[in-house]
């Protein structure tokens, strides 16, 4: 069934480079209108999604009955424009990423799915993430029927991430040859407790933010950044800040002075400027961890590059 919404404060492309989902594949040209900005084809919780952008619209292909779900995945009913207008005028970093990132949203996903994925994340590219959980997802998920609207001889195998039972069927040495790693003994061991109702998803739901950290934590291959991951885009606690490299990147440019901070160690370090320049968001400082992420990430880092390449090809010239 074909949809059409129109969700203030929605990019699908700003989504997908924000860090959050891996399972948002771009769907091919031919697939799409000519005036599409951009598409995709999501699975969450075994169900699929092909999704389009058209200025402001939103084209939804998938099961009627799925709609609700699709649109609580996006986080309909939260007001980001809200969000984006509490943003400190006197923070000028902050403003210029928020206006850069403004379509972004905090995905409601499957926290199951976000334990193993943030785990596999850890020294890994985006692309890579990708691939690792898309290998995870066909050699132990099931398979789901995919769009009506595509002819039978050319609609892909999708699959739904493995549930823990599922993986925990798995050998460490099935794992490890997936190209996983070190990770691989994390994920055996998560799988294994999961399954066996150590690690209690259920009552991780149902936990305020401080006790799911300290409970995430408590498990074999969960760190602070993971668990962190998991409190934003698996359990929507969104006062969640994970710090990764580009985080630290920009707390210690944007936001790090000797004089305030001295020599603190980092372990400290990160919590405290987080607290004195973040702690005043209040229920959205998660959201503005994703402005600053994809903005370093996506907009900075690139204008960066294409500086310096321009200054290559002057120097040359000269």
């Amino acid at each position: 069934m074909i949809t059409t919404f129109t969700i203030p404060c929605l990019s699908l492309r700003q989504i997908a480079q924000s860090g959050q989902c891996f399972r948002m594949t771009p769907l091919p040209e031919h697939k799409l209108p000519v005036d599409a900005d951009s598409g995709y084809r999501i699975i969450s919780r075994g169900l699929w999604l092909n999704i389009w952008q058209i200025n402001e619209q939103l084209v939804l292909d998938c099961p009627k009955e799925n709609l609700d779900f699709w649109l609580s995945y996006f986080d309909y009913e939260t007001d980001y424009q809200a969000v984006l207008s509490s943003v400190s005028p006197e923070d000028s970093y902050l403003q210029a990423a928020a206006q850069a990132g403004c379509g972004i949203r905090i995905l409601r996903q499957d926290p199951w799915e976000m334990i193993i994925t943030f785990v596999i994340s850890q020294q890994k590219t985006i692309p890579n993430i990708r691939d690792l959980v898309e290998a995870l997802s066909s050699s132990y998920g099931t398979p789901l029927t995919s769009s009506p609207s595509e002819e039978p001889a050319r609609q892909p195998v999708l699959y739904s991430f493995p549930t823990p039972e599922q993986l925990a069927a798995a050998t460490l040495e099935e794992l490890q040859s997936l190209k996983l790693g070190y990770r691989s003994k994390y994920i055996y061991q998560l799988a294994q407790d999961t399954a066996a109702g150590i690690l209690n998803l259920s009552a991780l739901k149902e936990m305020p933010y401080k006790e799911a950290m300290s409970y995430l934590t408590s498990f074999y291959g969960i760190g602070k950044k993971v668990a962190n991951c998991v409190c934003l885009f698996g359990l929507h606690h969104i006062d969640a800040f994970p710090v990764d490299t580009w985080i630290e990147k920009i707390l210690m440019e944007q936001y790090y002075t000797k004089r305030r901070y001295g020599r603190m160690p980092k372990a400290r370090l990160y919590d405290q400027i987080i607290h004195d320049h973040f702690g005043q968001y209040k229920g959205c400082a998660g959201i503005m961890q994703q402005y600053i992420f994809h903005f370093e990430r996506n907009i900075r880092s690139r204008n960066d590059e294409s500086h310096a390449g321009r200054e290559s090809g002057q120097n040359k010239q000269k």
